[in-house]
């Protein structure tokens, strides 16, 4: 017989199937990547149920609780519950806080289908403290190396080849500026931040104590680094890649529109992954318009829809090279130049692809 467990770390580390009986509202908010949504309750059960403990006290909750989930809706939760264990045997199973929900899923598998299966001990809740200490313990206390440089320079590909690299854009799904979006949503914040420490703490198990990432603002889209790491971010050294202009240009032509367009027509159809992907580019410029100033906005604009009306009667992506440099030069690079000039004193090494690989991977010792 297994036992319950409150080892954290190691189920984090192991990444054992969990079986999650909180409500899907709940799941949809936070998990984790090895965990499977079979819900003691569902949204509406577990409000009529919060209601009742708040008017009428726990145990008149507990009996309407055993009311709502039972009959044939219990069975088939049960057999639910009992696929899933039988299915991943080294499991374990949560709910919130390790409270009455997974202890009466427990019991009930053990009674009805003669299933032991072992709790996580403090549930949910738990497994989340662990992941928000360890970003807090590994911001303050690991070797951090920050990646910047100007948008299209190709930092992201840099963080490809260095073994020692977290992507968070990658973790996040999302390139990190206003015309960052993918085809596919992006991970819930919690989810984001439940992947990173993760990561983190597989990493620091096989011996890594220094980390390099990209210069992010605080938000990648909707995700938020954790404030302890972003602070870390802000005052350690900065690693500077540099590219030529027209690098910069044809990198960020394949990346927001070749790539983009690509990813959105194979998801939706060629129709409607086009529309899709030219209504996302146009919203993204909207975006910015008041940071563009209105003029600025209402020009680039019209080169925007020319380039997409070229794009979708002949494939021709050429156009969209001018409203590309021209936002280059009109916005992100002033602000580039600002933040460059901020991070002046943390600029330890300045250099093209190579070279900045070649002298982050002689600091990090890493291939």
């Amino acid at each position: 017989m297994r036992h319950n467990t409150d080892d954290h770390r190691h189920v984090l580390l192991s990444g054992v199937p969990l079986l999650d009986v909180r409500s899907p509202v709940e799941f949809a908010k936070g998990t984790f990547a090895a965990a499977t949504n079979h819900p003691l309750m569902s949204d509406d059960e577990r409000h009529r149920v919060g209601l009742c403990y708040k008017q009428r006290g726990q145990a008149a909750a507990i009996e309407l609780g055993h009311q709502l989930v039972s009959g044939p809706l219990k069975a088939e939760r049960l057999a639910a519950w009992a696929d899933f264990a039988r299915a991943h045997p080294e499991g374990y199973l949560y709910c919130f806080r390790g409270g009455l929900r997974s202890q009466t899923v427990q019991r009930w598998l053990r009674e009805e289908a003669g299933i032991d299966y072992p709790l996580v001990l403090g549930g949910y809740k738990a497994l989340r403290t662990c992941i928000t200490q360890t970003l807090e313990r590994l911001s303050q206390h690991a070797t951090w190396w920050v990646l910047g440089g100007m948008t299209g320079t190709g930092k992201t590909e840099v963080i490809a080849q260095v073994e020692a690299a977290i992507d968070l854009e990658g973790l996040a799904h999302h390139r990190g500026s206003s015309f960052g979006w993918r085809a596919l949503p992006q991970p819930t914040p919690i989810d984001f931040e439940n992947t990173l420490g993760t990561e983190l703490l597989r990493r620091e198990a096989q011996g890594q104590s220094a980390w390099l990432v990209e210069d992010e603002s605080r938000c990648i889209g909707q995700c938020a680094l954790p404030q302890p790491l972003y602070q870390r971010m802000q005052a350690s050294p900065v690693i500077w890649l540099e590219a030529p202009f027209e690098e910069r240009v044809d990198r960020i032509l394949h990346q927001y529109v070749t790539s983009q367009c690509q990813e959105h027509v194979a998801l939706h159809g060629a129709d409607d992954g086009f529309a899709r992907f030219a209504q996302g580019l146009l919203q993204s410029l909207h975006n910015i318009r008041k940071r563009l100033g209105l003029e600025r906005h209402a020009r680039l604009q019209v080169v925007l829809q020319a380039a997409l009306d070229e794009q979708s009667r002949s494939g021709d992506t050429g156009l969209h090279r001018v409203w590309i440099e021209g936002l280059l030069r009109e916005y992100y690079d002033p602000m580039y130049a600002y933040q460059q000039q901020q991070k002046a004193s943390r600029i330890v090494f300045r250099g093209d692809h190579d070279a900045v690989l070649a002298h982050i991977r002689q600091q990090l010792g890493t291939a």
